[in-house]
């Protein structure tokens, strides 16, 4: 039999409370010595503690068998990519995971499955671990484990609703504020990569698997993708809980943490580095503590985002870019490395934080998955450009590779924070997400490079500027304590193949040209590779592209589509794609609200999803009213007043 998912839902006092080492979802593990017999090398020794003596433990079971993502990694398009690397780790699970779980379910013992490690969650005892382990298609057993959120490196932690205040007294430049970036920003030259390149971006998709997001902050409501620009919002594919934190299917934060990397990478008004990309978001952690289960969940809706029920995937929908700031203290062994290969094959960018484990004088401090070779770890330093004390060091404690690969600003970083409000703090978590946001402006500028993670990694490298520190090893190019360098984003775009074509233009009113606000604009070349952008307040858009031939549709409320075909670009072409869009006709809508009984529902709320129209509110005769809507194909939602008690 299947496992139904059984999402936890811990306080954050049990969780912290519950945090124990991370372990390798792969490869063999060590074995340890029993007092009558050696047990199997393939199961982990955590696990032989706590099944000893009659116990039960959650434990993976990982097969041998590996996907061939190869050809994935042929593609030439994302979608296409992450299309093929879905399909593969599917086929080759539902394959070779087949004969297990018809002995578990035989057995009658509950699994859950994953395709993305190839691996089966069970729940069992020592005569179950011992027999799974005689399987010649079992690679290792492993017990259930736990990550956690880095944590947050500061004593003057503060929380304000106040953007200028969360920058400091003396940043702003321009009357409202709005315009300053904030030092992070400025450090790695992003803000100067918007004025010299008019990239914000664009037509970028980011993702974080953290403590979730508060979708509706001010500085991030505009650029969720889940936002469909006339006041509702459509979550499934944009978010998934895999933690069971969230009350209802938005996307929600109980941490804080997520809503900070999430605005440093893509946050309005200064604050983010690229604030015109999109974002979606998987919550991987139920609070400050990320259960391994649940990081394998949002490792495989990364790659193939679902619906709000875990279904329906959709690879073509994964994100171009995806943050990581978690990790484990226990260095020994790595985690992740199936789902990093998957994402890599996918052709997904992704950056992990180095870790917190440092003091400014040890080496060997970094932790996994920033620790592991096939990871793009990311260190810390402050304004004065000098390494955080708590930045950990290279070389690796887990594989002895060359770590961290870059550094970032990560000391009193002022972002996002739910309740509208902001919170300046520190950490490599901090520093991460300015990577990824570099990305997405590279990506948006050379979108050439989009899914090319090894030439992607290699600009990065190139840009920064070095640091020479040797006191861990290396040289000033790459050393153990800041890699390649402090990121220069400018640096790295100045260096890009620039062989896009430009495509703008003006979205207005058919009758009476006035500029049309959200409009989306998407691009399909004749591979099936899609771009999307909105329009701002003035109805204008900007979205680079790679040589090729385009389909263009404009979507919005309240107009019909319009659409541009057979347009054909060539590199480093600029191309002005305006249209006017007709606005449909609109009609008055009225209905009554009964209940089971035929009686009308006085006070309920009814909402119209797909229109920007406030909710009406039924009469005490039941009936409602929304006095303009547009034509249009939309749901209707009913929700009943509480009852009197």
């Amino acid at each position: 039999m299947h496992l139904p998912r059984s999402p936890r839902r811990r306080s954050a006092a049990w969780a912290t409370a519950a945090l124990t080492s991370a372990v390798l979802l792969t490869g063999a593990m060590p074995a340890m010595a029993a007092a009558d017999s050696a047990p199997s090398p393939k199961i982990d020794s955590t696990l032989l503690n706590a099944v000893d003596k009659g116990g039960e433990a959650s434990f993976f079971v990982v097969l041998k068998d590996k996907a061939d993502l190869s050809e994935a990694k042929k593609q030439k398009t994302h979608a296409k990519k992450a299309n093929a690397a879905y399909k593969e780790l599917r086929a080759k699970a539902d394959k070779s995971q087949k004969s297990l779980k018809t002995f578990l379910d035989k057995k009658k013992v509950g699994h859950q499955d994953y395709w993305i490690a190839n691996t089966v969650k069970v729940t069992g005892g020592q005569a179950l671990v011992d027999e799974l382990a005689k399987r010649s298609d079992v690679a290792s057993i492993v017990k259930e484990r736990t990550f956690k959120l880095d944590d947050i490196e500061t004593s003057d932690k503060k929380v304000t609703t106040s953007r200028a205040a969360a920058l400091g007294a003396g940043t702003d430049s321009s009357a409202d504020g709005t315009d300053a970036p904030a030092w992070g920003v400025s450090d790695i030259k992003a803000d100067q990569v918007w004025d010299q390149y008019e990239d914000r971006g664009e037509g970028i998709v980011i993702a974080n698997v953290d403590s979730g997001v508060q979708y509706d902050h001010p500085d991030l409501v505009a650029n969720y993708r889940g936002n469909n620009g006339d006041g509702t919002f459509s979550n499934d594919y944009n978010f998934y809980d895999a933690s069971g934190q969230c009350p209802t299917t938005a996307p929600c934060d109980n941490n804080g943490h997520g809503t900070h990397t999430m605005g440093t990478m893509v946050a309005k008004n200064g604050l983010g580095v690229a604030p015109n990309a999109k974002w979606i978001a998987a919550k991987g952690c139920a609070s400050d503590v990320c259960y391994d289960d649940e990081l394998l969940e949002a490792g495989q809706w990364i790659l193939a985002p679902t619906d709000h029920n875990g279904q329906n995937p959709r690879p073509d929908l994964a994100p171009n870019i995806v943050n990581n700031s978690w990790g484990n203290k226990d260095t020994s062994t790595p985690f992740y490395e199936d789902i990093l290969a998957a994402w890599d094959a996918a052709g997904i960018f992704e950056a992990f934080a180095a870790g917190n484990d440092g003091d400014g004088v040890t080496c060997s401090t970094t932790h996994p998955p920033g620790s592991q070779a096939d990871s793009y770890g990311v260190g810390a330093y402050d304004v004065n450009g000098k390494i955080a004390n708590f930045s950990g060091f290279g070389p690796s404690p887990t594989d002895g590779s060359a770590k961290p690969n870059i550094s970032a600003p990560g000391v009193q970083i002022p972002s996002t924070w739910p309740g509208n409000s902001y919170n300046t703090i520190n950490g490599t978590s901090m520093a991460t997400p300015h990577v990824a946001g570099a990305v997405a402006l590279l990506w948006s500028a050379a979108p050439s490079l989009i899914g090319n993670i090894e030439e992607t990694r290699k600009l990065l490298n190139e840009g920064a500027r070095d640091v020479d520190d040797t006191h861990c090893g290396g040289d000033a190019g790459m050393n153990y304590v800041w890699g390649n360098g402090k990121l220069d984003i400018l640096a790295s775009v100045d260096k890009a193949p620039h062989t896009a074509a430009t495509v703008t233009g003006t979205v207005t009113d058919k009758a009476t040209g006035k500029a049309l606000n959200n409009i989306t604009v998407q691009a399909t070349d004749t591979a099936g590779a899609v771009r999307t952008v909105t329009t701002t307040t003035d109805g204008t858009y900007r979205l680079p592209l790679p040589a090729g031939t385009y389909t263009f549709a404009f979507t919005g409320y309240g107009y019909a589509a319009g659409s541009a075909e057979g347009v054909t670009l060539a590199e480093q072409q600029t191309h002005t794609q305006d249209i006017a869009l007709a606005a449909v006709p609109a009609h008055k809508v009225t209905g009554t609200v009964l209940d089971v009984t035929g009686k009308p529902l006085a006070g309920a709320t009814v909402e119209l999803n797909g229109t920007p129209l406030d909710a009406a509110t039924t009469s005490a005769k039941g009936k409602y009213t929304f006095a303009t809507v547009a034509e249009g194909t939309y749901s209707l939602a009913v929700k009943p007043a509480a009852p009197v008690l």
